[in-house]
């Protein structure tokens, strides 16, 4: 590790800890420190690479500290991991998160394998991703479970070949979209598919990455508002004078917003918040959505429980959020958008947008910045910023930079 003290802060899928974590992390807090700085992985990353990980981005911090700072630094390791970075993916890798569905992920492996071309195949590969995500629908594409009836994403309830058929016209329309430069994201090239139907397993490959993003999008939020959220409580009661520093990447970004609705009533431990290549809504905090204001975002006004600024980095070379992410989250959420997939492609629609693709939307007094300005001349004090750090990043993984870890000390008021 490249600094100390650190700790990591570990969590389950529905975001259990061990015993005796909370103490061991304020008892971490206690021993002089200032500051604690956190961070969250993304998705589809191993423990030991969420480690390194952490390790890498957290290099540059104690170069950067004002003096008098004393910071402590923490990494949260929850179950993410899918993909392996192989030429081939290796789809088994899934088995680590979500051992139960073994069978499930062998039949899988095997259909993306060998690609039968027929439509009996595809319509068994959209009945496996069903099965793998939980979802039982009925004829109106709704949870048909007891309870309340939520809108399921409509990949995964239409049919299966207009679906991978929509996503292997994506990949083809921006070639080399689906991979990632990084280490932990991204599928390889969609290579060695035959003509005719077989050619559409191409996109077969997005949508299981799609349906493992829709299972993970869930667990970050629920490891972030009933892990991460309450130890933060229990820290703030052990050691009320240290400040708290989140940062998240990806979907750790979409954990350690989701903290902030898993806080204690009245607790305030959070400092500053920084998101990083954030892989959710960019409305997430709007008090009203600009096409349907009778809703609110999904993390409504919760930036006013963060006693210093919320941050959003932002990249337009990000492709996994700037073409797939909206792919995937229209689907989600218009059936109708299934007649065509000319209206899906290269669509500016914003009622699909991520947050890390175009910063923080629809909160009024949001701070629009170039990376240069914030160097320059920090980030604001309060409020939501977002930063344009397409200067730097230029992949959706590249976010260990010392110029990230700038705007993070800047937003934590620690710099020089």
């Amino acid at each position: 590790m490249s600094v100390e003290p650190y700790r990591e802060i570990t969590f389950d899928k529905e975001g259990d800890g061990p015993a005796g974590q909370p103490a061991a992390l304020a008892a971490l807090a206690r021993q002089g420190l200032t500051d604690l700085v956190v961070f969250a992985h993304g998705w589809n990353s191993s423990p030991a690479g969420a480690t390194r990980l952490c390790s890498d981005f957290f290099a540059p911090f104690p170069g950067l500290l004002a003096p008098g700072v004393e910071a402590g630094y923490a990494g949260v390791i929850w179950p993410s991991m899918m993909f392996t970075g192989e030429q081939v993916p290796d789809y088994r890798a899934l088995v680590t998160v979500l051992p139960e569905k073994e069978p499930v992920l062998d039949r899988l492996t095997e259909l993306l394998a060998t690609a039968p071309a027929d439509e009996a195949a595809f319509a068994e590969f959209g009945a496996l991703l069903r099965e793998l995500t939980d979802v039982a629908a009925d004829g109106d594409g709704r949870a048909g479970a007891a309870g309340p009836r939520e809108q399921l994403p409509a990949f995964l309830v239409a049919d299966p070949l207009e679906v991978c058929a929509l996503f292997t016209e994506a990949l083809e329309a921006d070639a080399g979209a689906a991979e990632d430069s990084g280490p932990n994201e991204g599928l390889g090239p969609a290579e060695g598919f035959g003509p005719g139907l077989g050619r559409y397993w191409k996109g077969a490959r997005e949508v299981l990455r799609q349906a493992t993003y829709y299972v993970m999008k869930k667990r970050a939020g629920r490891v972030g508002e009933s892990g991460l959220g309450p130890l933060l409580g229990e820290v703030a009661r052990a050691a009320p004078r240290v400040r708290v520093h989140l940062v998240g990447h990806s979907m750790g970004a979409r954990l350690v917003a989701y903290a902030l609705k898993g806080l204690p009533p009245g607790a305030r431990p959070v400092a500053s918040v920084t998101l990083l290549q954030g892989a959710f809504s960019h409305y997430a905090f709007a008090t009203r959505l600009p096409h349907d204001p009778g809703r609110a975002g999904a993390l409504r006004d919760l930036q006013n429980r963060v006693r210093g600024p919320v941050v959003a980095c932002y990249s337009r070379h990000d492709t996994a959020l700037g073409v797939f992410y909206p792919l995937a989250s229209r689907l989600a959420g218009d059936a109708a958008s299934l007649t065509g997939a000319a209206g899906l492609l290269g669509s500016d629609d914003p009622r699909w947008a991520a947050i890390g693709h175009d910063g923080v939307q629809a909160v009024p007094g949001t701070v629009v910045r170039p990376l240069a300005a914030v160097l320059r001349d920090g980030v604001p004090a309060s409020g939501c910023v977002s930063v344009d750090t397409a200067d730097v990043v230029r992949s959706h993984s590249d976010v260990c930079r010392a110029e990230l870890a700038r705007v993070v000390v800047s937003a934590a008021r620690t710099g020089r």
